[in-house]
Parts: structure tokens; sequence; C-alpha cells
């Protein structure tokens, strides 16, 4: 029944397998393709000095064991972190750093959605299956069963080689690591001895700046190597999930397949009933790789505009640190200020004036750590109060998508499982929203409470520092026989310089604000557009790749049903990796601009050791006495080390990141 001749059979397997062939090179070039189109690239690159432990575990994934939503909950504590603790200038690139170890995150949701998915699409079929008298209960149950087995074992099998290739991956990447920091300390050994020598000869201040320069630049140095081998790590971690996610969606269709044909050998399942299933099966994962598209772009989507409003928190953040710093550098000023004008004035002596510019000196800088210590205090308690409001909140929407996610009674008819596909499209876009709600709703809250809290202890500083200058220095100058009505001028006018400087913060705060706020409506105008964009283009793609599979299918081929068949498995192995994970597209961008940074620093350092080796050398034949060849020796080399110094520290400019898109 199956071919009606060897020849026929043979040329048809040949022709099919060709075809397949084909086709799975098809795949991989428009998977290859479609990644390459989403490559894109638009965030600032910021200086680096956070250690490989705060950054986020690489991880994470669907296959790991443990509860993914409170991973979930535990990674959003961490913008209370970034906003509270991290450096100003820090803050961006922590927040990407975040962002990437999200996306992961909503890559691996994401997948096992997709499984769960697939897996009672199957079970719904079967059952279809016999309500329509096409299949015996008792084989339905006994297929439903070795389905389940089997889906257990390739979950156990897929568990087991993700945990193989991570501590491969692991110890490769330590490896790496080992080598590279040890090349890096070498180098900062030879080049402290070649300093050492060099402070043997001289014992002034240039040889003191050139060693702690180059202290400064080897830290600059690791830094930037640390950074670099984490990106490059991040890499493979990625890469290496995205191989087991697509493996994973191949052999649950190769499962699925193989069952259907042993069925069909042994008799359980009419040949029609088989074809029948089989299109059923083709049409259905048509419709789940469309669902899978649609919650794959609603979920960048609303990342997106997550992490745009925290890029607008931080910024507002940024502000109000820097009209603190602001406020209180005025008013330490003034002390000095009021001292050194009564000096000028003749009023005070030198030694009168050493004294109190001393003492003033010790009073800021008394004020100024109590300030320290106590943002420090109260921005821990504010952390754990906000956490804990955040978890709280974040638990109760667990609980409720637990509910949502509980499909309830088995679907019954083919038509159900459209409904089943349209509850999971309906209950996840709406958590994706209520989500991102959340979300900002607590960071928004979190900011202002943050904000409060630096202006209200700035405020408390503010005043100390004026209680200073009126109580305390004011007196010392009056017992110092300075005129009071010329002291009380001079505080008169600091005090409106005070108030001056105070609305000319505040109006720079507000107009700044206003910028940030008129930026992230623009992104996120931006962001829907990309949205509809990116589902029409996904859209034509499934389009094209339906039309692809029907010709194929309605080919004028002398091919038999179980080449058909294989030529169907193949098909749906192939189509099932025409998407792009979240993650890879910002993990790619990473990397590649990485590596255009260290080609740019290299090239940079390169004109900046041949610079040094011309102007020793013209240094050398100029001067002729060892001590005053060694002590412009010093100071070349201090100007090479600030040099490089910037080289390091300098951000990425602009007009660079196209070049790494």
């Amino acid at each position: 029944q199956i071919s009606y001749s060897y020849a026929i059979h043979a040329s048809g397997f040949f022709v099919a397998f060709f075809v397949s062939l084909v086709l799975t090179c098809a795949g991989f070039f428009i998977v290859y393709r479609t990644q390459m189109l989403r490559w894109s690239f638009h965030s600032k690159n910021q200086e680096i000095q956070r250690k490989p432990s705060q950054n986020y575990k690489l991880e994470h994934s669907q296959f790991n064991s443990g509860d993914l939503f409170s991973e979930d909950i535990i990674m959003n504590d961490q913008i209370i972190d970034i906003l509270s603790f991290e450096e100003s200038g820090n803050m961006l690139q922590a927040l990407e750093d975040l962002e990437v170890a999200s996306l992961m995150r909503a890559d691996a949701d994401l997948e096992a959605y997709r499984m769960q998915i697939c897996k009672e699409v199957i079970d719904m079929m079967m059952k279809n299956m016999v309500l329509s008298h096409s299949l015996f209960p008792h084989v339905e149950k006994r297929m439903s069963s070795i389905f389940k087995k089997q889906f257990l074992a390739m979950e156990k099998e897929i568990q087991e080689e993700y945990e193989r290739k991570m501590v491969a991956l692991t110890a490769e990447c330590n490896l790496e690591t080992r080598k590279e920091m040890e090349a890096q300390h070498q180098k900062a050994r030879a080049a402290n001895e070649e300093a050492e020598e060099l402070m043997k000869k001289m014992n002034d201040k240039p040889a003191v700046e050139y060693r702690s320069l180059l202290d400064r630049l080897h830290r600059l140095q690791q830094d930037r190597l640390k950074r670099f081998l984490l990106i490059k790590q991040e890499e493979y971690f990625a890469k290496a999930y995205r191989q087991l996610a697509v493996t994973q969606r191949k052999e649950l269709h190769n499962i699925f397949f193989t069952q259907i044909r042993n069925a069909a050998f042994k008799g359980e399942l009419k040949l029609e009933a088989a074809k029948t299933l089989v299109e059923d099966y083709s049409k259905i994962q048509g419709d789940i790789e469309e669902l899978m598209d649609f919650l794959q772009a609603s979920k960048k989507y609303h990342l997106n505009r997550i992490f745009a409003y925290r890029k607008c928190l931080i910024s507002k953040i940024q502000l109000r640190d820097s009209q603190a710093s602001a406020l209180i550098d005025v008013a330490a000023i003034q002390i000095s200020s009021l001292i050194n004008k009564m000096e000028r004035a003749g009023y005070l002596s030198e030694s009168h004036l050493g004294l109190l510019l001393d003492r003033a000196e010790a009073e800021i800088n008394s004020v100024k750590q109590k300030l320290d210590h106590d943002l420090k205090q109260e921005k821990q308690k504010l952390r754990q109060k906000l956490i804990t409001k955040r978890r709280r909140d974040m638990l109760q929407k667990k609980e409720h998508r637990k509910e949502q996610l509980s499909p309830g009674e088995a679907f019954r008819t083919t038509k159900e499982i459209t409904h089943y596909l349209s509850h999971w499209k309906n209950i996840l876009s709406d958590h994706t929203t209520e989500f991102e709600e959340l979300t900002e709703k607590l960071d928004s809250e979190a900011s202002e409470e943050l904000k409060e809290l630096i202006f209200s202890l700035t405020q408390k500083a503010s005043e100390e520092l004026k209680r200073v200058q009126y109580g305390v220095f004011v007196q010392e100058l009056v017992k110092l026989n300075v005129p009071k009505m010329f002291l009380l001028e001079a505080v008169e006018e600091h005090k409106k310089e005070m108030v001056v400087k105070h609305e000319q913060l505040e109006r720079e705060e507000c107009d700044k604000s206003m910028a940030a706020e008129e930026l992230l409506q623009l992104t996120r105008q931006k962001l829907s557009q990309e949205l509809e964009t990116s589902l029409l283009e996904q859209k034509k793609l499934r389009s094209w790749e339906q039309s692809v599979f029907m010709q194929i299918l309605s080919s004028p081929l002398s091919l038999s049903e179980e080449e058909l068949l294989r030529i169907r498995q193949e098909l749906h192995c192939c189509f099932s990796q025409v998407d792009s994970s979240l993650a890879w597209p910002k993990i790619r961008a990473r990397t590649l601009l990485q590596a255009f940074e260290v080609e740019q620093r290299d090239m940079e350092l390169l004109k900046i050791n041949q610079n040094l080796a011309m102007t020793n050398k013209q240094q050398h034949s100029k001067m002729k006495k060892t001590g005053s060849r060694n002590r412009n020796k010093i100071d070349i080399l201090n100007k090479s080390l600030q040099d490089k110094i910037f080289i390091y520290e300098d951000l990425v400019k602009d007009e660079n990141l196209n070049k790494v898109s």
C-alpha cells in the first residue's frame, strides 16, 4: 500500500531527502537572517567598576529547577539596589546588566510556555481522536502514557545536557579568565618593577605621582578586562541555551511523529486517521508559532517600556544627587569664603587665617562624613521597606497569575484547542501588561522615596553647615575683633547667594526632568511602532513559511505516506526555529561593542607608546646630566600614563555605536 515498486520508492525517498535538506538549510538561513536583521544596539556604554559577583547570574534558564517566579521577584529587587547604592556614573551600566538578565529570564519563561502548550495540545488532540471514533480509548490511553513518559525523558535529558554544558562552559571560562588575568598581572608586575627602579633614583613629587598613576591605570585595565571577559562569557552561555531550546523543540516534534508512525505501523491508528491527525497537528503548530511570535514581541515591547522608564528614573535620581552635591558644596565654600574675605579686608593675620581655614576644613569634612553615613544607613532602612512592599505586591500578582494559568476543565473538541490558545494569549498578554504597570508603579514609588530621603538629609547637612558658618565662625571672627556689621553684611550676602543657587538648581532639575519625560514619551512611541513592524514582518515570514509548506506537500512527486510524514517532520523542526531570542540581539551587540572598544583602545595605546619611545629617544640625545634626564623621563612617563588613563576612562562616542549595530 505504501509503494508500487522499489524503483519508485527509492527515487521518491531521495527526492524527499533532497527537498528536506534544502528546506532545512533554508530554515537555518532564515533564522540567521532574522537574527541579523534584529541585531541593534542603541545603549551608551558606561564606566564599569562592578565586580562580577554583583552582575546577574548567567545560568538563569528554563532548564533549571526551582521557582522561576521567585527568581523574577529577586531579580526585580535589583532595581532598588541600583537606585539606592550604585554610583551615579555606573547606574546605566548596571541597569543594562539587569535588562539583559530580564531578557534571558523572559526567554526562559516563553520557552517553558511553549513546551507546556505543545504537550497539552497533543494530549487534547489524542482525546479528540477518541471522540471522533478514530481511536480506541485504550489505545489513546496507552499512547498518551507513552507521550508523557517520553516528554519526561526528553526534559530530563535536556536538563542533564544543560548541566553538562554549564559545567563545561564555566570551566572553560574560568580557565580563560585565569590566563587573561595572569597575563595582565605579569604586565603590571613588570611595570611596577620599572617604577621601583625609577623611584630609587628619585624621591621627589613626580616619582610619587608616577606610581599613583600607574596603580590607577592597572586597576582600570583589570576592570576593563573583567568586563570584556564577562560579556564574552555571557555570549557563550546564551548561545548554548539557544541551542538546547532548539533541540528540545525538534525533539518534541520527533516524539510526536515517531509515535504516530509506530501506531500506524502496528495498525492501532488507521492510515486516514493518522493523516488527519498529522494535518491537524500541522495546522495547530502554525497557530502555536503565531501565538509565540505575538507573545515574544509583546514581552519585548513591555520590557523595553519598563527599562525606558527606569532610565528616566535614573536620570532624575542623578539630577537629585547632583543638586544635593551642589548645595553642600556652596554651603561649604561660603565658610572658607567668609574667612578669606575677612583676611582680604585686613581683619585677620596669616596665622589666624591658617588656623581658621584648617578648622573650617575639619568641620566641613565632619558634616560631609555624617551626611554620607546617614545616607548609607537610611538608604539601607528604606531598601528593606521598599523590597518588603515590592515582594508582597509581586507575590500577590504571582498567586493571581497561577489561578489564571490553570485552564480548568479539559477541552474536548478541536475547536476548543483554538479557544485554549486564545486563553493563553489573553492571559499572558494581560499578565505582561499588568506586570509592567505594577513594576512602573513600584519603581516610581521607590524613586520618589529615595529622592525625598536625599533631599531631606541634604537639607539637614546644609543647615548644619549654615550653623557652623553663623554659629561657630562668625563668633570666632567677632572674638578676633572683626567688625560685627561687616560680618553681618557678608552673612546676609551669603544667604541671598544660597537662595539664588537653590532656585537655580530647582529650575535646572525641573527643566531636565521635563526633558527626560519628553524623551521617555518619544521612546515609547518608537517602541509602539517597532512592535507593529515586528509583528508584521514575522507574520509575512510565517505566511511565506506556510506557502512553502503547502507547495512541498502538494508537489507532483511520487512520495509514499512515510516520506510525506518525514517531510512534515523536517518542516516542523525547521520552521520552529524561525524566531530570535529576546536576549540574544542585546548580548551580541554588547559583545561587538566590547570588541570594538578593545580594538580602538589598542590602536590609541599603540600611538601613545610609539610617541613615548620617540620622545625618550630625542630627550636622551639632548640631556647630558643624569638627574635632569631622570626628572624629564618621569614627567614624560606621567604625561603618557595620564593619556592612557583618559583612553580607558573615555566613553564610547554615540557616532561609534552604529559601527557595531
